[in-house]
């Protein structure tokens, strides 16, 4: 696709966005709207992104919510002399310590159901808010909740995306206890532009800004919870909730080309990235040229390789030794790059010795003037969520239990009280050990794919930080999944428009399956920080946000 822009590439639907002061880039327009208040008003980007997150949970139910996961990585700007440094933020929850691996197989289960009570693990989110706070926050948690209690009490009109997917789900979610008394007023979802109240999810809110973290994991909150699942068929137990706490993690690293990309361990899948981007730093890509069959192809034979070792490996680092360390080492990819036949396609890959795109989630990111930077992605899971909306608390449960495999001895087999493996992945570029980028891109096994896309647009191919996201993007599905889904085919490739016939027609004499489809390129928010401290904003053109500052 191409615009009649006077400058820049003709791919980018609109101009970085340029601020000094604070930067946010958000799905949800109002919610980048009151991160921007909230830095305004003295409060650090970690504020700002909390209040954005929980706006978002309230505005964009469709993808996230305090029913749900949540992971971070912050750029502290340090002070006083002090190096800025990155930290790493794993929140999310548990399986239910109740539910033994046994239950499936004795109730002639092959795979955790998508919905209902027994994908539901502990929704790690608030306690990953307060985290967060308690390490980087300058306002009250009652500042930084204010505006999404407000929203939730008098209503916001609904954008058009959220209203196509709320929708959409209704079919499949109204007959879980709570769902329509909460999320369909009027007996219907919202339509585009109606006005949606939460007035359930504005006092929830409320008990959370007042009594921290344990009103929600130990109170009154935590109660509803457990007796909602009880009475409806579920294991996540009052114990499960007391219990749960995050994780602080090293974040792990590749350089490409001179940028350091920054990426969280597993349970999540971000080191697949790292593994692509190690693959294809052995081609001259700019050479090939962005919308090349050579370019195309290439890509998807070191996605498949690195998804055969996302498979095999990525799981709960608490119940496996998990090889990160080789799997992202430049002599493994190296390794692994051997296996690639340039003029033709595999049909399958082994992992090495060292159905997943259905998650619809929300990520920001947000810059403060002191130079801090956080970038946060937090989700339900599929669609909503697991469809189980406890009592008169506001919001959905989430069904990542269904990430787990059910195949005994695999690193990601269901255990009590295990980390399920996990798509939702925030990213981050350093330069010589200064912050350049926060960015990521929402939306299952798409994530990994496109943020190599992005750091190899900028890198590679010279866009800037608004058409490296405009830019048509690759998609290969059809791998091998950590849920025992096995390629044996190839899978396939879908293209968005702006790739020429001439590179479709190629990649199907190579071997290649291309296939059309609408709407699974993800969704990506990015800010970058130049050298003279100017930041660089840049939001997804096939989402409803926008990249705003000061």
């Amino acid at each position: 696709m191409a615009y009649d822009r006077v400058t820049g590439e003709g791919l980018a639907s609109r101009s970085p966005v340029l601020a000094t002061q604070g930067m946010a880039a958000t799905s949800q327009p109002l919610a980048t709207q009151i991160a921007l208040d909230i830095l305004k008003r003295g409060g650090s980007a970690v504020d700002a992104a909390i209040a954005a997150n929980a706006a978002q949970g309230l505005m964009e139910p469709t993808g996230n919510g305090i029913g749900g996961d949540l992971f971070a990585i912050v750029w502290s700007a340090g002070k006083g002399g002090e190096e800025g440094r990155l930290y790493g933020l794993n929140a999310s929850g548990r399986s239910p310590k109740s539910l033994p691996f046994a239950y499936f197989a004795q109730n002639d289960l092959k795979k955790i159901p998508s919905h209902g009570p027994l994908p539901v693990s502990v929704p790690g989110a608030v306690d990953g808010w307060f985290e967060l706070h308690g390490k980087f926050g300058r306002l009250p948690m009652e500042e930084v909740l204010a505006p999404a209690i407000d929203y939730a009490e008098k209503g916001f009109p609904v954008t058009q995306l959220v209203a196509y997917y709320w929708n959409r789900s209704v079919p499949l979610l109204q007959k879980y206890p709570g769902f329509r008394e909460t999320y369909m007023p009027g007996g219907r979802a919202p339509r585009e532009g109606e006005l949606f109240r939460n007035p359930r999810l504005a006092e929830t809110y409320r008990r959370i800004a007042e009594g921290g973290r344990d009103a929600f994991y130990k109170g009154e909150i935590a109660k509803k919870i457990a007796a909602y699942m009880k009475d409806n068929g579920g294991f996540l137990s009052y114990e499960d909730l007391v219990s749960h706490k995050s994780e602080w993690v090293e974040p792990v690293s590749t350089n490409y080309r001179g940028y350091d990309v920054w990426e969280l361990p597993p349970n999540g899948q971000g080191i697949a990235a790292l593994q692509i981007l190690n693959i294809l730093e052995g081609y001259d890509l700019a050479k090939l040229g962005r919308t090349s069959p050579e370019y195309v192809h290439l890509f998807a034979e070191a996605k498949k390789l690195a998804f055969e070792d996302r498979a095999r490996y990525y799981a709960d680092p608490a119940f496996n030794r998990i090889p990160v360390a080789e799997l992202i080492s430049k002599k493994y990819a190296a390794e692994r790059r051997k296996l690639i036949d340039r003029e033709k396609a595999a049909k399958r890959y082994d992992a090495g010795n060292a159905a997943l795109r259905h998650g619809d989630t929300i990520y920001l990111t947000v810059a403060d003037k002191d130079g801090n930077m956080v970038s946060l992605i937090q989700s339900n899971y599929r669609g909503m969520g697991s469809g189980m909306t406890p009592g008169d608390l506001g919001f959905i449960l989430q069904d990542r239990g269904e990430m787990f495999s059910l195949r005994e001895g695999h690193y990601n087999q269901y255990q009590p009280g295990k980390r399920p493996f996990h798509t939702i992945i925030p990213a981050f570029i350093t330069k010589d050990g200064n912050a350049y980028m926060s960015f990521g891109v929402m939306g299952g096994a798409t994530q990994p794919q496109m943020h190599a896309q992005i750091v190899i647009n900028m890198v590679d191919f010279g866009l800037n930080v608004q058409e490296a996201g405009d830019a048509p993007r690759i998609l290969h599905s059809g791998s091998s999944q950590p849920t025992d889904e096995v390629m044996v085919d190839g899978g396939h490739i879908s293209l968005e428009d702006g790739f020429p016939m001439e590179t479709r027609r190629a990649l199907v004499q190579m071997g290649h399956q291309l296939r059309f489809e609408s709407g699974p390129y993800g969704g990506y928010q990015g800010i970058m920080r130049d050298n003279t401290g100017v930041y660089w904003g840049a939001s997804e053109s096939r989402k409803d946000g926008h990249a705003a500052g000061y």
